[in-house]
This record gives C-alpha cells, structure tokens and sequence, in this order.
C-alpha cells in the first residue's frame, strides 16, 4: 500500500515502515561513527525499547560496544492493509539491522508494567545470556494497570495549586496562541501521575531480576529524566509530571541499597528537551523546543536523541571513571541545553514569538521534520509515492 501521514493533534496515526527503517538506520550510523565505547555493556536490558530514548539507548549498546540485547515495548504489530506502530516497525528494523551486524537481538512485545511480561523477560535472559549487565528504564506511557492491585492508573498533565497559562504552538500550522490549563483538583491526580510514571515499577523491575539472578556483577541501571527551564515549570516540573519525575529521581539510593551486595549502581539521567512522542502532547514544550532548536543549532552544540545517548554512554556511564553528578545526585546530559546563554537567548526569543515571526526566529521547520521521521515521513532517502509492504514482522516475536 501507499502510506502518506495521517496526524490528529500531537499523533501521527501512521507509520512507514521504510521510513523508520531508515531512521534506524541513520542512528546506527551516528553510533558506528563515533567508534567503539571502550568497556561498554555486553548485555542489555532496556525496558520501553522501541521509540525515543530507549530505541537511541538500544542502538547504543548494541552499535557501539556489540551488545547482545533484550528489548521489552508495547507496540500494535501491522496487518494487512493497516500499518504498525512506529515502535513496531523501528523495533524490526533494528532486530534486521542487529542480526546482519552478528549481534543478538530479541524483543518481547507486551506490557513492561506487568508481572507477565518480567517473568518473560527474565526466562529469556535466562535461556539466552545468562545475566544482563546494564538495564534500561524508559517506558513512557500515559497508563499503568497496577500488576498487585490491579488498580488502572491514568497519568494527568496539570499544574499544582493555581491555574497556568502562557504561550503554546501549533506546530502543524504555526500558530501561536495562550493557554490555559487548570490545577489538580485533589491529590489522586498527583497520586495517579506518580503511579504511572514515577520509580515503583523499576524499582518492581530490579527487585525481580535481582531475586531471579539475572542482574551481573557490577551492574548498571539507568532511567531518565528531564527538568528544563523555570517558563516550563508550572506544566512541568513543579505540576504533576513533575512530581512522578521526583519520585522516579527518589527511588536512585533504594536501588543503590539492593544492587550494594554485587557492587551494582543505578542512575537517573536528565536529558535535553527532544521531540518525541511525549513531549509533543505537553502544551508549550513544542515553542521551547523550536526555540531551542534554533540558538544550539546556531552554536553548533545541538544534539538530537542519538547523540545524546551515546554522549551517555561514552561519556558518562561508561568513561572509565565514575560520572559527575549534580547536587540531587543526577547525570546531567542536558549541560548544553542550560548553559547560561543557550536559556538567555530563548527567555529572550519567547518574549518575541509571533505567529508572524515564529519561521523566521524559531527553528519550527526543524521541530516538524522531526516529528514526522518519528513515525518514518519526511526523509528525503525514501519514496513516499511508492507502494511498500506494511506487513513487516519483528523477527524474533512470532505474531
């Protein structure tokens, strides 16, 4: 079939499967460019491993220190005549890639939140490595079934205590407008929020490799977090996401205490502001971003998810030295992003942004051709008026 993009809001309905094999492709490359990360991990576990940070993370490890990897994601599988997830097909795209390259590659499609799918996990490292030896957390989703009370959490974006409003983009059209956004009306929005997206389930996650053995000596985990600049405050890191992010930050030295007996260490790193799926759907984080995109690209210090990951790996995680940590303990991969000037020359356009002047000021061309290689359009290496096969199976899950 002939797949052109379909979008409603902040979601691309369809995907291209040649489009994201492409995107793969191209962060392969990246990794493969930068050369070997010496002492890297040898076998990897990443949970939430098909888009964003942790397909980048995946790429990392197996692309840039021939890791054998496990990748555990929740993506619809395409059908004849109805295309897959992103994550379907970038995660097919990568088991391909992987396997041509000699390297072990295997995925498990379900729910990360589930005690189903740890237990399939851990009987796959089990049968196939042994023990895992750095493991993932990057699950971004917006709901959680509790796996011991079988309670259904929905995470909410929303400020805590008053009303926040500002400027927001539409970034199909470019139309600025204000927006407003009501605070929490009692504490289970905050308390829903933090059972999606806070540290309970990696931390259920760690509990459970380590019970079952799986977890090597010297093991490494690593989840991620983002702060950003105080005009993103309110929605962000002071409303109800905000809250979860402290939580997952908070669970570091409980992990540290469980992993002290095989000399295992788990960090949280905060990473710079990117186009992803997530942050798409948070009102004004799209201007900040286009904003963004245009003063580190004119200093020649931007970075998209790629690079980030592997600055993570090469350059923190893995550098022969134990990383530099902030005062809340934290890596911090978003040092570019909040130099001093970067966030003074973006307060200074965000005072500026028109509709009017919003192509001229801001890199919001950037921001949309982003968003659509996300779902595999917009990449000048592929044929979009030509018929492809959307049936692409993930080879090692058998639909």
């Amino acid at each position: 079939m002939i797949i052109q993009p379909r979008v409603r809001g902040f979601i691309c309905l369809t995907s291209h499967p040649e489009g994201t094999a492409e995107h793969v492709k191209q962060q392969i490359d990246y990794v493969k460019s930068k050369g070997e990360i010496k002492d890297g991990p040898k076998k990897v576990l990443v949970i939430g491993a098909s888009t964003g940070f942790g397909l980048a993370s995946r790429i990392t490890a197996a692309f840039g220190s021939q890791a054998a990897t496990i990748g555990v994601f929740f993506e619809k599988p395409a059908a004849p005549g109805k295309p897959g997830t992103a994550g379907w097909y970038n995660s097919a795209a990568f088991e391909q890639q992987a396997t041509e390259a000699g390297l072990y590659a295997k995925s498990i499609n379900g729910d990360a939140f589930s005690d189903e799918v740890k237990k399939q996990a851990i009987e796959l490292i089990k049968k196939d490595l042994g023990q895992v030896d750095l493991v993932v957390y990057s699950l971004a989703s917006p709901r959680r079934t509790h796996p011991k009370t079988g309670v259904a959490h929905a995470s909410v974006l929303k400020p805590i205590g008053q009303p926040f409003t500002n400027k927001t983009v539409d970034f199909h059209s470019g139309v600025i407008s204000d927006i407003s956004i009501q605070p929490v009306e009692s504490e289970d929005d905050i308390n829903n929020t933090v059972a999606v997206m806070g540290g309970e389930d990696w931390k259920f996650w760690i509990e459970e490799l380590k019970a079952a053995n799986v977890l090597a000596e010297g093991v490494k985990t690593v989840a991620y977090s983002y702060i950003g600049p105080e005009l993103t405050y309110p929605i962000y890191r002071n409303g109800t996401i905000g809250k979860a992010k402290d939580d997952l930050e908070g669970t570091v030295p409980f992990l540290n205490e469980l992993l002290k007996d095989l000399h295992g260490i788990s960090y949280v790193s905060v990473n710079k502001a990117l186009v992803t799926q997530s942050s798409s759907a948070i009102p004004v984080v799209p201007l900040y971003i286009s904003l963004l995109y245009k003063v580190m690209k004119e200093k020649g210090i931007h970075e998209g998810t790629i690079e980030q990951m592997q600055r993570l790996f090469a350059e923190r995680l893995y550098s022969g030295s134990a990383p530099a940590l902030d005062e809340k303990g934290r890596i911090r991969v978003d040092d570019l992003e909040m130099r001093e000037d970067v966030q003074a020359e973006v307060a200074a356009l965000w005072e500026q942004a028109t509709t009017e002047n919003l192509e001229e000021i801001s890199d919001i061309a950037g921001y949309r051709n982003d968003f659509f290689n996300l779902f595999g359009f917009n990449l000048d290496e592929v044929d979009y008026e030509a018929e492809t096969n959307e049936v692409v199976r993930v080879p090692s899950i058998t639909e």
